[in-house]
């Protein structure tokens, strides 16, 4: 059976009022690991961590569920690590000592990178590894040589690994001590259950395993019942009401109804009006919608990047950077989720042929992910273009913004076909338990007038954005994308600064957009829309989102700094000039005009 440990509200209350008694020194971490958390800027330990570290360093089993951004990821690797750090000095083991498994390539990357700088900052001899399922067998044999200490992967690489005989199952039932599945609500959604299966047969029984996940679901428990032994249950609610708290109290929820053949024309105004802090991440379901908005949006002078599953990893991992980094705004990210669980559905059915299954296997990356696990930073406005299929869709899309207690906004343009859903949202988030709450309010900044101002010329820009076009973009960025993937691999290895010459928000349309349509005239604002423009702006410049580094600036700045001709001065190069006969002539006039004066003043 296992052990249902639920921290109560109060008692987390009373933990963040006496934050000053709660540190990691208390939770017996190792030194080396305090000092790189301090390195990190890290001092204290979150709610999930001050109950998972100890029970974890002693051994236990355990199921952690916390929303996302509470700390989960921390929470298992510092006393993984430190598990490690004490077992470091055995050279007898044949297969990694710890297994990480995660559902997509982005999670894995993030996961593999601060697994890596907490060893870097511990100056510790442990190695960890990242594999993909897309690997060869000899890059596979290459990185599991040694064996490392650390595997972070998607399980869909282990069956590989067993086939090309990479690992040997005798060799992880000897060397496994502890085995790691995060999002684990989310393993099992993503079609890694014969994955986790083939790798539950050989997982011996003194192994720990540990299940993070944001939510609890028939899929945790499934996972649960298939590879824990009497495990600890950590549920963390939060402070106060749990049903208000799904949603952080710093994000503001707004809605607004349209048509769906308006909501080209809603978030054109919203956009273009600037009604909305940037960044801005603009969630659609389907690849398709989302390369309909950007070739939209560009006809507008308005810049965007797309992510998606169809996208080469290398590439997608490139956008993410450049995005957190600023350089561009808006982010149209297509939540294919939704996806997987109906091609799910149709293979179980067996409804879909057989060809459009193959088709849609070779498009879409199954290993990638974009509404959980992929870190987002500084995002102050996501905009829901199409509602997702579910609440716990909406709950993950809204979590990209808000965080490190900053604040922010959410925009759902509802339709009528999509009421079902948004009502479903609103019970889900105890909307209708209390009808004073309002947590999901209508967008009162934009009024009808300025959304009519525009609606001549986005339906008539709105009817040049084909099926066709859309195809046509589609199949451009991809081929674009494959080649900076690709071909530019191995440069940019051995020249890391050069993907900076890489623009992932280029315009896709044939034809340049028009210049009348950058501007909105002065006669279609409408005066209410510009106060609320103005509010806007100085809310933005309160928190300090002024948007100044933008990459023509960045990179305008970086061309004159390295720009040789232009870090020497005249007067520096006057010595070296003396040498030319041309020069020593002007400095003899130079000195004669000197004397002439001299004799004047006399």
């Amino acid at each position: 059976m296992a052990e249902s440990m639920e921290i109560p509200p109060k008692e987390i209350a009373h933990n963040e009022e006496e934050e000053e008694e709660q540190s990691f020194e208390e939770l017996g971490l190792d030194p080396r690991l305090i000092r790189a958390l301090i390195k990190k800027g890290i001092e204290k330990p979150t709610p999930i961590q001050l109950v998972a570290i100890p029970l974890i360093l002693e051994g236990k089993d355990v199921v952690a569920r916390a929303k996302t951004g509470s700390g989960k990821t921390f929470a298992y690797l510092l006393p993984l690590l430190q598990k490690l750090f004490a077992d470091s000095g055995s050279k007898n083991k044949l297969a990694p000592s710890a297994f990480i498994l995660v559902p997509t390539r982005e999670l894995c990357q993030q996961v593999y990178t601060e697994v890596s700088s907490l060893i870097e900052l511990c100056r510790v001899q442990l190695k960890v590894v990242q594999l993909t399922s897309s690997m060869p067998a000899s890059d596979l044999r290459t990185a599991l040589a040694g064996p490392p200490d650390i595997l972070v992967s998607t399980p869909a690489c282990i069956p590989k690994c067993f086939s090309a005989g990479v690992l040997q199952p005798a060799s992880i039932n000897g060397s496994l001590e502890i085995l790691v599945l995060d999002e684990a609500d989310l393993l099992l959604s993503y079609g890694y259950e014969d994955d986790i299966k083939a790798l539950t047969a050989h997982i011996p029984r003194r192994c720990q395993c540990l299940l993070m996940s944001a939510t609890s679901s028939g899929d945790v428990e499934k996972l649960k019942k298939l590879i824990l032994h009497n495990p600890f249950i950590l549920t963390l609610p939060e402070v106060g009401d749990i049903k208000d708290e799904i949603i952080p109290k710093n994000v503001q929820q707004f809605w607004i109804s349209c048509s769906g053949r308006d909501k080209l024309l809603y978030i054109l105004a919203l956009l273009k009006l600037e009604l909305v802090q940037k960044k801005v991440l603009i969630f659609t379901n389907t690849i398709d919608m989302g390369y309909r908005v950007k070739l939209f949006l560009e006809k507008f002078g308005i810049k965007s990047a797309v992510l998606n599953a169809e996208l080469p990893q290398n590439s997608r991992l490139h956008i993410l950077e450049e995005f957190n980094a600023g350089l561009f705004d808006y982010l149209i990210a297509t939540d294919d989720s939704q996806t997987k669980e109906k091609e799910k559905a149709d293979l179980e059915s067996n409804a879909e042929p057989r060809k459009s299954r193959k088709h849609a296997k070779q498009k879409l990356d199954s290993e990638f992910g974009v509404v959980r696990g992929i870190d987002f930073k500084n995002v102050h406005t996501v905009i829901n273009f199409e509602m997702p299929q579910s609440a716990a869709g909406y709950v993950h899309r809204i979590g990209r913004t808000g965080r490190a207690h900053n604040a922010g906004a959410s925009i759902s343009l509802v339709s009528s076909d999509e009421m079902e859903v948004f009502e479903e949202v609103k019970s889900f988030l105890g909307d209708d338990e209390n009808k004073d709450s309002n947590l999901i309010t209508p967008f009162s900044l934009l009024s009808k007038n300025a959304v009519e101002s525009l609606r001549y010329r986005a339906e008539d820009v709105a009817k040049s954005v084909t099926k066709v076009a859309v195809r046509e973009s589609r199949a451009q960025d991809l081929r674009n994308e494959i080649l900076n993937s690709e071909k530019l691999k191995a440069h940019f290895e051995v020249n890391p600064r050069d993907l900076d010459l890489l623009k992932h928000d280029k315009v896709l349309s044939k034809k340049p957009p028009p210049p009348h349509l950058r501007d909105v005239p002065d006669y279609l604002l409408d005066p209410t829309t510009q106060e609320a423009s103005k509010f806007v702006k100085l809310a933005g410049a309160a928190m300090g989102n002024t948007n100044s580094s933008r990459r023509g600036g960045s990179k305008r700045k970086l061309k004159k700094n390295k720009d040789p001709l232009k870090t020497f001065s005249a007067e520096s190069q006057a010595p070296k000039r003396a040498r030319n006969g041309g020069i020593k002539r002007e400095d003899k006039d130079g000195d004669n005009s000197h004397k002439h004066k001299k004799r004047k003043s006399i």
